[in-house]
């Protein structure tokens, strides 16, 4: 039985530690995505207040919605990874409990 709960814990600290190197992968492009949409929105927002036109300011608007939401993507994200750290270092006490 402890041989089972052991080779359980391995599996499930293998199967976490891929999520969490996906997740970071993931976290990483955001960030380049996000670099990129926030510049884009500054831009937008810059051209809206020069031109002072309807259409420039709804496009702003959209721009700045984009890098809202790329946003709270990755706080959705980083809330995940934080998840999955905990639950690894759970994991990691329970192997070292049953050694």
């Amino acid at each position: 039985m402890v041989a089972m709960s052991k080779w359980l814990l391995e599996r499930r600290l293998s199967q976490n530690a891929s999520r969490l190197a996906s997740l970071r992968e993931e976290l990483s492009q955001i960030d380049e995505q996000l670099t990129v949409v926030a510049d884009e929105a500054a831009d937008h927002e810059l051209r809206a207040l020069v031109s002072e036109t309807p259409l420039a300011s709804r496009d702003a608007g959209e721009a700045r919605k984009h890098a809202d939401a790329l946003m709270r993507h990755r706080e959705h994200v980083l809330s995940k990874i934080q998840e999955l750290q905990q639950r690894q270092d759970e994991l990691l006490d329970a192997m070292s409990g049953s050694a």
